[in-house]
């Protein structure tokens, strides 16, 4: 298998994908952070100091899928079509299971956007909180799911 992050001198390149044509694609992760009750019920209750916590994550995820490219060295900047957040709340785990959609209609796909989102929204959730709870456990990144280009279709 060629990798297709080098060129013919084994230096980084970007991978060229403009012989490629327009696709819907769509991509679904997710993840998860984990943590005391009190944190929990701090931030279900809206107590944090920090502020409202959730939305706050959300509005993170949302900038981090948006600037992916100036993060991860070789992905390409995409025009993002749309971007969903949803936060699942397990009070028996005292857990959230954050999951971020981006769509595009392009060359390229979004899993890395939305893992991305998920990844900086968890962080956000981390930051806001960590005053209470230094032992949360951020795991589980993962896609999801992915629709849309050469490679088809996967559902985990």
């Amino acid at each position: 298998m060629n990798l297709t992050h080098l060129d013919n001198n084994n230096r980084p390149k970007m991978v060229d994908v403009s012989e490629k044509s327009d696709t819907k694609r769509v991509a679904i992760a997710s993840g998860k952070i984990t943590m005391s009750k009190e944190a929990y019920e701090a931030i279900i209750g809206n107590v944090v100091k920090k502020g409202p916590v959730l939305q706050t994550a959300v509005i993170a995820a949302i900038m981090g899928t948006k600037k992916t490219s100036d993060l991860i060295p070789m992905c390409h900047p995409l025009l993002l079509a749309g971007i969903n957040c949803d936060i699942q709340e397990n009070s028996e785990e005292n857990s959230f299971k954050l999951f971020v959609t981006a769509k595009l209609n392009g060359q390229t796909g979004v899993e890395m956007e939305a893992l991305t989102g998920v990844s900086i929204g968890l962080l956000t959730i981390y930051d806001m909180v960590k005053a209470i709870d230094k032992s949360m456990v951020i795991s589980n990144i993962q896609l999801e799911e992915k629709s849309g280009g050469k490679s088809g279709d996967f559902k985990r």
